[in-house]
């Protein structure tokens, strides 16, 4: 079997070989060459899309499908306008996709075209809302407003400093104290306002504090006033707790 298997192979091999020995030296060499730089070209595609084969360069795509495509990205500049931003402000009055809502008391702090006095029902005031206010408050509202909501904040101290040298003409306004009767007397509603719109010299901030967040701020400055002026038969024995001193005994000082 394997002596026919041999003899055929001779008789198929034998005339390409006759054939092969008459061809020219260069279309040999040619030919090797062309093998080998398409086996070349084969290998360098074939491990550019192999898994965990990292490279900094992109990999190689014929095929585009609209995957390039010239655009601005991100506070770069554009020529085209005026103001010379490629980022476009939104227009004012429009309203995007999704944005749209009647339900005023939640995102407004609205009801019947009044401010609400009371939490709408998404939001459940409890001791997880007021520890996420409490963190909310420290990061947004503590610079200005102090801790406290004393209107002591850093911001304001350095503020009142370069004022009272008179660096470069400064100017403050002071920000407001949240224990101050004008502004306990606000509504829950009036309070979430002006965290989301502003008010005077202080910003908005509702496009850095989402919704939910706001309303916790609310009610860490609810409950931030009302520890200001909380009864002690509020707080359960409170009798056993410790007194503040005021003066001395040598001064006649009471507890």
């Amino acid at each position: 079997m394997s002596k026919l298997i041999k003899q055929i192979l001779d008789d198929l091999l034998k005339p390409i070989l006759a054939d092969f020995r008459e061809v020219p030296l260069w279309i040999k060499w040619g030919g090797i060459v062309s093998i080998c730089v398409a086996l070349t070209l084969l290998s360098i595609i074939f491990r550019a899309r192999s898994e965990g084969v990292y490279n900094d360069k992109p990999r190689i795509h014929i095929i585009q499908n609209m995957d390039n495509q010239p655009k601005y990205v991100s506070q770069e500049a554009n020529a085209l306008f005026l103001d010379g931003r490629g980022m476009r402000p939104k227009v004012d009055g429009s309203v995007a996709r999704g944005e749209m809502t009647g339900d005023t008391h939640y995102f407004m702090g609205i009801i019947d075209a009044s401010w609400a006095t009371f939490f709408p029902s998404q939001v459940k005031v409890d001791r997880a809302l007021l520890d996420r206010g409490q963190g909310r408050f420290n990061i947004y509202c503590s610079p200005c407003h102090g801790a406290g909501g004393f209107g002591d904040g850093l911001i304001h101290q350095r503020a009142q400093q370069l004022v009272n040298t008179g660096a470069n003409g400064t100017s403050w306004v002071a920000p407001k104290n949240l224990h101050e009767e004008a502004i306990a007397d606000q509504s829950v509603g009036q309070l979430f306002s002006t965290i989301t719109n502003g008010v005077r010299t202080m910003s908005a901030y509702a496009s850095q504090i989402p919704t939910k967040d706001r309303w916790a701020i609310v009610a860490y400055i609810r409950a931030l006033q009302v520890s200001q002026n909380a009864d002690a038969s509020s707080v359960p024995d409170s009798d056993s707790l410790p007194r503040k001193v005021v003066g001395t005994a040598d001064q006649g000082g009471d507890l």
